[in-house]
C-alpha cells in the first residue's frame, strides 16, 4: 500500500509530493501504457498529480475500476468534490456523464430507445452508403490521411444525421469539438465551447418552435437565424435516409429529446437538452473516430494480424474489440468523486477527493489479460469482452452498439476497396493527438 503522500512543512501547512502521471508529456502522448503499468505496478489505487497540476487518485487496477464503476459512493456530480465552488470545471449543459441516479436514470431512459438493437441496424445501410461515398472520393487519389478522409467525416457524418445537424454546419461543429477535446489549449477549448453552446442552443430552439407549430413532426420546418445560429436551408436538414433516422415518424433525435416527457410527464430541462445535445454529438464521432483509425493503425503495424483478417472476415468482431481494448478511444472516463470516506483497493479515500478511473490501464492488466501487451484478433472472445473501454455498470455506453457497427462497416469496406492498403511513411509518421481522448491526428496511408 503506498504511504500517504501528505506532510507537513515546517510552518504546518499539508503539501503534497506525489508522482506526475505525465512527467514526459510527449511520451505519455506517444505511450501512455508504460506509465500506467508503472503505477499500476507500484499500487492499482494511488494518488497523482494531474498535468494541470491538480491531484487526484489514479485507479489503474482491472478489479478496483470495476469497483469504482459500481460504487454508489462514487458520484459523477461535481457537487460531491471537496472543491467544486472553486474548480466546477468547464461543462456544457447538464447530460449522463455529470448526474447520479434518479437523475442520470430518468436522462439515460429518455435517449436509450434511440440506441435499441432495432434502430442502430435498422441505420446499417446508411452507415454503408456513407462509407461508400467517402472512399468513392479518395480511392482514386491513390493516398490520403486516412483520419482527415475518412475516420472522422465517417461518424461525423452519422451523428450529425442522427441529431439533424445541418450539412452546412458540419466542419464548424467538427472544430469546435477537436478544440474542446483537445488537451493543450484551454483557451481555444474555452472559445470553442462558448460558440458550440450558442450553436446548440439555437438549433434546440429551432427544433422547440418548429414541434409547437408542427405537434406531428415535421422536422424540416422554418428554421430561424438567431445569434450564432446560421440560417440553414431546409433542404440541408440532415436527412438520414435507408434508415438513417434517429427518431419515431423520421423526425431527428434532437426532436424526439425536445418533445420527450418522463414517467411523470416532465420534459428535459433547457440544460439538460443542451448538455445531452453535446454528449450524443462530441461523444457520439470523436470517439468513434478514434477507434475507426486506431483499428486501421493497428492491423497495419500487425501485418500477421492484417493477413488474418483479410483470410477470415468472420475476425472482424474479434478485430474491432481487440482494437477497444489495446487502444480505447479515452483514456480515462469523467471524474468520480467520494461522497464519502471508503476503501478501494486497500486504500482509504477521503471525502470529496476526486478519482481518475482509467480505462486504458485496466484494460491491460495482466490480472485480466494474458499477454495484455500483444495485439491479438484472435484472443478469447470472453477476454475481449472483459475490457472497459464503454464503461461498466450503469455508466456503460449507450452508443456502444453503433460505434461497433460503424467500425466494423468502416473496416469492412477500406479492406475489400484497398486491398493493398499500407502506411504512407513518405508523406510522414502516424501521430497521436495530444487530447482528453486517445486517437490519432493523422494516419498517411496509401493502396
Amino acid at each position: 500500500m503506498p504511504k500517504d503522500p501528505r506532510t507537513l512543512t515546517s510552518d504546518g501547512a499539508v503539501t503534497e509530493l506525489l508522482p506526475e502521471l505525465t512527467p514526459d508529456p510527449a511520451q505519455f502522448t506517444a505511450d501512455p501504457h508504460t506509465r500506467y503499468a508503472q503505477l499500476r505496478a507500484e499500487h492499482p489505487v494511488r494518488r497523482v498529480r494531474l498535468p494541470h497540476g491538480a491531484a487526484a487518485w489514479l485507479v489503474t487496477g482491472g478489479d478496483e475500476v470495476r469497483t469504482a464503476f459500481t460504487d454508489p459512493r462514487l458520484r459523477n456530480d461535481i457537487k460531491h468534490s471537496g472543491t467544486w465552488q472553486a474548480d466546477g470545471g468547464f461543462a456544457i449543459g447538464r447530460n449522463m456523464l455529470q448526474v447520479d441516479p434518479p437523475d442520470h436514470t430518468r436522462l439515460r431512459r429518455l435517449v436509450a430507445g434511440t440506441f435499441t438493437h432495432r434502430r442502430i441496424q435498422a441505420m446499417r445501410p446508411r452507415v454503408q452508403r456513407i462509407a461508400d461515398d467517402l472512399l468513392d472520393r479518395v480511392v482514386p487519389l491513390g493516398s490520403a490521411d486516412l483520419v482527415e478522409a475518412f475516420a472522422f467525416p465517417l461518424p461525423v457524418t452519422v451523428i450529425c444525421e442522427l441529431l439533424g445537424v445541418p450539412e452546412a454546419d458540419r466542419e464548424a461543429f467538427r472544430a469546435w469539438s477537436g478544440h474542446i477535446v483537445d488537451a493543450t489549449d484551454p483557451q481555444a477549448a474555452m472559445a470553442a465551447g462558448q460558440q458550440m453552446t450558442e450553436y446548440l442552443a439555437g438549433l434546440i430552439d429551432d427544433r422547440r418552435h418548429a414541434s409547437a407549430s408542427a405537434p406531428d413532426g415535421n422536422r424540416n420546418g422554418p428554421l430561424s437565424d438567431r445569434g450564432a445560429h446560421r440560417p440553414i436551408d431546409d433542404s440541408e436538414g440532415g436527412e438520414g435516409g435507408e434508415g438513417g433516422e434517429g427518431g419515431e415518424g423520421g423526425q431527428d433525435v434532437l426532436t424526439a429529446l425536445v418533445r420527450a416527457k418522463d414517467e411523470e410527464h416532465a420534459a428535459l430541462s433547457a440544460d439538460e437538452l443542451l448538455g445531452m445535445a453535446f454528449l450524443l454529438l462530441v461523444a457520439g464521432h470523436e470517439t468513434t473516430a478514434n477507434l475507426i483509425s486506431s483499428a486501421v493503425f493497428l492491423l497495419l503495424r500487425h501485418p500477421d494480424q492484417l493477413a488474418a483478417l483479410r483470410a477470415d472476415p468472420s475476425l472482424m468482431t474479434g478485430a474491432v474489440e481487440e482494437t477497444l481494448r489495446y487502444e480505447p478511444p479515452a483514456l480515462a472516463v469523467t471524474y468520480r468523486y467520494a461522497a464519502e470516506p471508503l476503501t478501494l483497493g486497500g486504500v482509504d479515500i477521503p471525502q470529496g477527493d476526486p478519482l481518475v478511473l482509467s480505462i486504458a490501464a485496466a484494460n491491460r492488466d495482466p490480472a485480466h489479460f494474458t499477454d495484455p501487451d500483444r495485439f491479438d484478433i484472435r484472443r478469447d472472445p470472453a477476454a475481449k469482452a472483459a475490457h472497459l473501454s464503454f464503461g461498466y455498470g450503469i455508466h456503460h455506453c449507450l452508443g456502444a452498439p453503433l460505434a461497433r457497427l460503424e467500425a466494423a462497416i468502416a473496416l469492412r469496406t477500406l479492406l475489400l476497396r484497398c486491398p493493398d492498403l499500407r502506411l504512407d511513411t513518405e508523406a510522414g509518421q502516424p501521430a497521436w493527438r495530444p487530447s482528453l481522448l486517445r486517437g490519432l491526428d493523422r494516419l498517411p496511408v496509401r493502396w
